[in-house]
This record gives C-alpha cells, sequence and structure tokens, in this order.
C-alpha cells in the first residue's frame, strides 16, 4: 500500500491500483487522481474537504463512497454521505476502514465541538483527523500525525505519538506553519516516535512511502 502526503491534510492510499482518499480540503490542490473507490472526510471544517473536490472526484468516478461523521453529513448535504461513528468497520475494496475517537479536540470554550472520526486502514496505517484518538489495541505501522493547528499543543502531540507508539510517523496537518515551526515540530515528533523504537518519515506534498 502507497501512502502520499498532499498539501496540509489531504491523503491518498492506493492498494491493487485502487485509491482511497483521505481529507480533500481547500488548503490542497487539485489531485491527479485514479481509480478512487473511498473518500474518508474526518470532519466538516473546510481544511477538510471542499464541495469542489468532492464535486471533481464523482464527476470523474461516479458514485464513490463518501464516509464521514454525521456532522459532514449535515454540512455537505448535497452529497451521499455514508455516515460512520466510532467502532464501526467498513470495506471498501481491497481497504478496510475502521474508525476511533468521536469528537474534535478542543479549539477554544467559545467555539462549538464538532464531530471528528480517526481511520485505521487495513489495520495499518492510522490518521486522527483533528484529534488525539488513539486506536486503542490496534498496532499502528504508519501514522499520520498532525503537526501544526488551532487546537494543537506540540507537547499534547507528542503525547498522542507517544501513546500510538507507531512503526513509523509522518507529520500531516502543517499548511498553517511556516517553515521554520513545521520543522521544529516535525523534530518534537521525531523524538516521541524514537522513544517507542520507531522512525520518523519526512514527507512534503507530493511524497509517498510504501507500507
Amino acid at each position: 500500500m502507497r501512502v502520499t502526503k498532499f498539501e496540509h491534510a489531504a491523503l491518498t492510499l492506493v492498494e491493487a491500483d485502487r485509491t482511497l482518499v483521505i481529507d480533500p480540503g481547500n488548503f490542497t490542490s487539485p489531485l491527479g487522481l485514479e481509480r478512487v473507490v473511498a473518500v474518508v472526510i474526518t470532519h466538516e471544517h473546510p481544511d477538510h474537504w471542499t464541495p469542489a473536490h468532492l464535486t471533481r472526484i464523482l464527476s470523474a468516478f461516479p458514485d464513490t463512497p463518501i464516509f464521514a461523521p454525521e456532522g459532514v453529513a449535515r454540512a455537505a448535504s448535497d452529497f451521499a454521505i455514508t455516515v460512520v461513528h466510532p467502532g464501526d468497520r467498513v470495506e471498501a475494496d481491497p481497504f478496510t476502514l475502521e474508525f476511533f475517537g468521536g469528537r474534535h479536540a478542543v479549539i477554544h470554550e467559545s467555539i462549538p465541538v464538532i464531530d471528528n472520526v480517526g481511520v485505521l486502514v487495513n489495520d495499518e496505517f492510522y490518521y486522527p483527523g483533528d484529534s488525539y484518538a488513539v486506536p486503542a489495541g490496534k498496532p499502528v505501522q504508519l501514522l499520520a500525525a498532525p503537526v501544526g493547528a488551532p487546537w494543537l499543543k506540540i507537547g499534547e502531540a507528542m503525547d498522542f505519538v507517544l501513546a500510538v507508539a507507531p512503526r513509523r510517523a509522518f507529520g500531516t496537518h502543517d499548511m498553517t506553519l511556516s517553515v521554520i515551526g513545521r520543522d521544529m515540530g516535525r523534530s518534537r515528533l521525531t523524538w516521541a516516535v524514537e522513544q517507542g523504537g520507531g522512525e520518523f518519515v519526512v514527507l512534503d506534498p507530493g511524497d509517498g512511502t510504501d507500507l
């Protein structure tokens, strides 16, 4: 399985020439995609999905299922959303998707907390969306770890990586950071993943790694 990072939170996973798209939001350039079989949207914020991205995907790959929590179904009411909840496990051949968490991390007490799901793909790759939801009891081979956000404190992000203890990790959710800030965050997550004997992988937009 090939995992590719794009700008900000967007990711693609390719297995057996089929593609899973995760969180194509408004900080992400149009994606060149082939044989899309599913889209996962972790939550409703526009940096994780846009009508334009979904329309482009569905125009090229009609009837592609979109898996997302209830908040996305309300925000994206013009699209057919398959609502998923923490604990759900669904198939989009050749991908198995299992969902965790349920709530977005707190930004500020004045801002309502919304639905958010983390997704574990093929029992190997995990992305938490905008949360620190840990896939308890699941050995994660590759973790996409958020490194910059209004809700993120780098010490908490480090604790999240320590709790997941993946074999490998890379930083994502990073378009709001300067180059200096991104690299500082990466260095902290490098320390965290190495505490469990893992390895940090530096991925810039368009870079990928294999599982």
